[in-house]
């Protein structure tokens, strides 16, 4: 995907992006503070906002083949099973109890499967929110922070799982997050907003040891991350 010259006024709020190029099959991600623009990004990359002027370029995506998943999940009032399979069944699927119930099993949510999807915790809610975004194999996932408020070891089930979904396809990802130290591990390339200005943008790696960028500096410094987090290591 490719973004040129976009312009999106939110009421007094104005995205501006000169350019952003999303390489295929990478997983990039989108920081900054709040209200820089990242979710109004994000909406702009699934279609939900056009822009008031420039060009997206999806080069052949077309809607039912990116997804969106958020920090507050948007879920059926139905049960956990029929939530789940909703994407496939919207594709024209027959989804089969063999195929979904590993989803279910992998983030224990299996024996809820019959239970009203309202009545989950907000940690359950993510979890199932980020399976059906996977379920149906889509070519671009943007996950707006909706790892935000899981446990640790969730966390590190759904950044395996996005590994291995990554050597088996090539899902596009994009990751919205304030958790800089997930960012890090997880993605290929970096995106920073800063009052609706895309500031900063490259290899998470060279971005990180070689930030040119005094926003991103300060930004950096503000939310303490140590540029040594498992698995980014930079130097």
């Amino acid at each position: 995907m490719k973004m040129t010259d976009i312009e999106k006024r939110v009421g007094d709020f104005c995205l501006r992006i000169p350019e952003l190029q999303l390489e295929s099959g990478c997983i990039h991600g989108l920081i900054g503070g709040n209200g820089c623009g990242k979710t109004t990004l994000a909406k702009l990359m699934m279609g939900i906002l056009t822009p008031d002027s420039g060009r997206i370029d999806r080069e052949g995506l077309n809607e039912r083949e990116i997804t969106m998943t958020t920090q507050r999940p948007y879920l059926m009032h139905t049960s956990v099973y029929e939530n789940l399979v909703y994407p496939l069944k919207l594709r024209g699927k027959k989804p089969r109890e063999a195929d979904v119930r590993p989803w279910l099993t992998r983030c224990g949510l299996w024996e809820k499967k019959d239970q009203y999807a309202g009545s989950l915790s907000g940690g359950e809610r993510q979890k199932l929110s980020m399976i059906r975004a996977m379920i149906f194999k889509p070519k671009l996932i943007i996950v707006d922070e909706t790892l935000s408020n899981l446990d640790p070891d969730s966390v590190e089930l759904f950044e395996q799982w996005i590994r291995e979904i990554q050597a088996q396809a090539a899902v596009t990802w994009v990751m919205i997050s304030h958790q800089l130290s997930h960012i890090c591990r997880m993605c290929d390339q970096i995106h920073f907003l800063s009052q609706g200005e895309l500031a900063a943008s490259g290899p998470a790696r060279e971005l990180l040891k070689n930030c040119g960028d005094e926003r991103l500096k300060a930004f950096l410094e503000r939310e303490s991350l140590d540029l040594n987090v498992r698995g980014r290591k930079v130097d």
